[in-house]
């Protein structure tokens, strides 16, 4: 979420930086320019002022135009030389009343023939176009000379745009600069702003998933954020509460109806063995009646098994799970040898985080079903292996295995294959195995094993487990 919320948040700083940015900068730039404009139209206006009384209708002669106009050419010589701006005063005819350089003249069109044009009409030159720093543009300014309300010349000032568009530039940087710095501060905030909202969803999230995974003493802790997050987590710590108060209530009674129910039945069972003393010795309906309290018996202690499983915490240690596995292999090789079934194992030194109770409990219900499942003179396998994350128990035989619908079935509580409704059995071994091995962060697998039979594939995690 954080991915998605954050690129959101910068785009729109961004866009708000840019909305302020671009116009301050457009600002800057006509500003400079202006000033530049400015100081043109007053330098104009002194040499319109000294050129005012050197001709009369630019012809003419006063007595003291030879002075005047003499100052007047120094005055932009001098003009020329100190800022480098091209500077004339032009007769209605065009030609030349003094210029700065002194062979300077009017183009043929243009720029500067249009704000020559327009002095003419007894008017200054409208305002050059901006002149943007990637430009090399020269800005001309014109003014009238006006003598007796009529027009008699023209001073023009052509001037580079060099230092303008530098100082421009120098302005635009000082804004970027601003711009990068109040990005830099907007991303921290927002990096800060979508840390302290997704902060309470993370804890959410993770406390979701330990308790998706059987860890139902998990809880969101205290965790700031808004106070929507807040109350929401508050909100789902009470529904933990509530739903793991409801499977407690569950196991209990599983449990307690297990452990109740057995010492009627203990009693019924000895009640039968009693009445079958009194009948006939062989009684088929007797022996059925023996048999299904006896299986009777089995599912309540397996229900018991399982109650007491869902229930319990794993003891979690470094174990030697090859030294585990060997023991168990060993422990069932005699059953499997009276069976005619051949057990075999390998299991090299290979440790794992595991409870060493629960994981012998696990083992004995899977090896325990291969040996039952597995026909005489055939070999069930048991192999163990590891990796760099996880170390593995595979159990291996060559029963009859199963359709690929019934392997998405395996493992639930009381479920039995349709083929083994024969064999001894309540169907709650591999839901216990897995309800074991779940506790600690272990799993179990099963798939087809070639050329039949079925493999179940223990897993433990060899890393530390999480708090």
């Amino acid at each position: 979420m954080r991915t998605r919320l954050l690129p959101l948040l910068i785009v729109l700083l961004a866009a708000v930086l840019l909305a302020l940015g671009v116009p301050l900068a457009v600002s800057v730039a006509a500003a400079e320019q202006q000033r530049v404009v400015v100081d043109r139209i007053d330098d104009t206006a002194r040499f319109a002022a000294l050129a005012q009384f050197v001709t009369d209708a630019c012809g003419t002669a006063r007595a003291d135009a030879d002075e005047r106009l003499e100052t007047l050419s120094s005055e932009l010589a001098s003009y020329y030389g100190v800022y480098g701006i091209r500077a004339g005063v032009f007769c209605r005819s065009e030609t030349p009343m003094a210029s700065a350089p002194t062979e300077w003249r009017l183009p043929a069109e243009g720029e500067m023939r249009d704000a020559f044009a327009e002095a003419l009409l007894s008017r200054r030159s409208h305002d050059p176009a901006q002149v943007w720093p990637w430009q090399r543009h020269r800005l001309v300014v014109a003014s009238p000379v006006i003598r007796d309300g009529d027009v008699v010349a023209v001073v023009v000032t052509d001037s580079p745009t060099g230092p303008m568009r530098s100082r421009v530039l120098h302005g635009w940087l000082v804004i970027g600069a601003g711009e990068s710095a109040a990005m830099l501060l907007a991303v921290g905030a927002a990096l800060r702003l979508t840390g302290w909202v997704l902060r309470p969803v993370r804890v959410l999230d993770a406390t979701t998933h330990d308790i998706a995974t059987g860890r139902l003493k998990s809880r969101v802790a205290a965790a700031g954020g808004p106070p929507e997050l807040r109350r929401l987590a508050r909100s789902f710590n009470e529904m933990a509460d509530n739903v793991e108060d409801v499977l407690e209530q569950q196991r209990a009674f599983v449990a307690d109806a297990s452990h109740q129910l057995r010492n009627p039945l203990a009693a019924l069972l000895l009640r039968i063995e009693l009445l079958a003393l009194e009948l006939p010795e062989g009684n088929e309906e007797i022996a059925s009646v023996r048999t299904e309290g006896k299986r009777l018996a089995s599912v309540l202690d397996d229900l018991l098994d399982l109650a007491l499983a869902e229930h319990a915490e794993a003891d979690l240690r470094i174990t030697d799970i090859g030294a585990l596995t060997a023991e168990r292999v060993a422990a069932w090789t005699p059953t499997a040898d009276a069976k005619g079934v051949h057990l075999v194992g390998d299991c090299p030194p290979v440790t794992a985080w595991a409870d060493p109770v629960t994981l012998s409990s696990a083992l004995d219900a899977v090896i325990d079903n291969a040996v039952k499942f597995t026909p005489e003179d055939e070999t069930v396998e048991v192999s163990v292996a590891a990796d760099g994350t996880t170390t593995t128990v595979v159990v291996t035989d060559r029963g009859p295995g199963l359709t690929d619908d019934e392997l998405t079935r395996v493992g639930d509580r009381f479920w039995r294959s349709a083929h083994h409704q024969n064999i001894n059995g309540s169907g709650l071994g591999l839901s216990i195995s897995r309800t074991l091995l779940a506790a600690g962060g272990g799993t179990i697998a099963y798939a087809h094993h070639t050329p039949h039979g079925l493999r179940v594939t223990v897993t433990l995690p060899r890393s530390a487990p999480t708090s």
